[in-house]
Parts: C-alpha cells; structure tokens; sequence
C-alpha cells in the first residue's frame, strides 16, 4: 500500500501555511503558540531529565527545537518533515550543532525517543478509512523510530459534534490506547485532560 496521495496533498497544505504565516504557530496550522506548548509539554512528559536523543516526526519549523532548549535539556534532534519548504526554514533557523533536519524518510536514524504534533489532524479529502490506515502505519513508524518510546497526539472523537470538520479527522482515543497496549508496549499513557480537543499517547518501551 502506499500513502503517496496522502504525503503529497497534506505536504502541499502545510507548505501553504508556513508560506502564508511564516514560522508562526500558524504557519503549522495551529490556533496559538500558547496551544503549540501546551501540546509539547504532554509530548515531553515521556521524556527523561538526562540527555537524550528524540526524533521530530513533522517537524514543521523546529518549533519543538526551541521548546525543549528553553527545558535547558541536553538532547540530540532530527527533525523530519515532508514539506521541503518547512525543512528549508527549519534548517536555518537551527543550524549546526546536534540538530539535523529532513525530507526523506530514509535519513533518519532510530533515536531514544520520537515524538509527532499535529500529523494526524489534517486529512483533507481522504477518506476516513484510508486516513486510518495511514495513521496506524505511521504508528508502526514511530515505535521503529523510538528506541525507549514514542508519543504523538490526535483530535478526539469526544469533540463538540458541531465545532468538527469533514476535513479533520477524530480518533477514538480508547481505541488507540488499546492498540498501542496490545502492540507495542505494556507501559502506555493516555492523556485526555490537558483543555484542548484532543488526547496524547506516550509509549514506554
């Protein structure tokens, strides 16, 4: 199966925000930067005080970079996104050092720890059943990529029913604590109480 439509249409979409709104909370699709941290401080709950190494799976603008360096964590981070426009800008604003960012997939390295924001929200005109299909693969992705763990967040299907969109996809996140539990690991967190529409998963391996 290949989820080439899928990468294409929704890499087009993020290269059209950050060109429209720059590297601004915006820019990746996001209401504020005040719901941008929020999301990142559920995300680095899976992560330990001593150095780590952490892959940023739809890194937009490196965002998280800076969270996390603003945390003064000693981490080691690559950062994959599938808009060559958001890599570009990401890359020049966090150059050097520890911080390494890419197009391609095949690049990147298993890591300590990965990490994915806001991947699983836009689905545009993609059917809800090969959305799903996706999100599970790239599930799959994340646990080859995480040595220790791996956490990412999705909109929740116990969203007001009037504020959803057809172009958004829900996830049912009972469902998704179930299949990260019987898939991947015995220590899994469900996160469901931080104020946004939306649930966390952490994966402890």
């Amino acid at each position: 199966m290949t989820f080439d439509p899928i990468l294409d249409a929704v890499g087009r979409y993020y290269t059209e925000r950050v060109r429209e709104f720059g590297t601004t909370a915006r820019g990746v699709d996001w209401n504020s930067e005040e719901s941008q941290e929020l999301r990142f401080i559920q995300l680095a709950r899976l992560l330990p005080p001593e150095p780590f190494s952490v892959v940023d799976y739809g890194c937009g603008y490196g965002a998280l970079v800076d969270f996390l360096e603003r945390q003064g964590t000693d981490f080691g981070y690559q950062g994959f996104d599938i808009s060559e426009e958001m890599v570009k800008r990401a890359a020049q604003a966090h150059s050097g050092g520890r911080r390494r960012f890419t197009t391609s997939y095949q690049e990147l390295e298993p890591a300590d720890y990965a990490v994915a924001s806001g991947v699983f929200n836009v689905k545009l005109d993609t059917s809800a059943e090969g959305w799903a299909d996706y999100v599970l693969h790239t599930i799959e992705s994340l646990d080859g990529l995480g040595r220790t763990g791996f956490a990412f967040n999705m909109l929740t299907s116990y969203s007001d029913p009037e504020r959803m969109r057809a172009d958004l996809y829900y996830a049912d996140p009972c469902a998704m604590f179930d299949h990260c539990k019987r898939s991947f690991s015995r220590q899994v967190a469900l996160l469901h109480d931080y104020g946004l529409y939306e649930f966390t998963i952490l994966v402890r391996k």
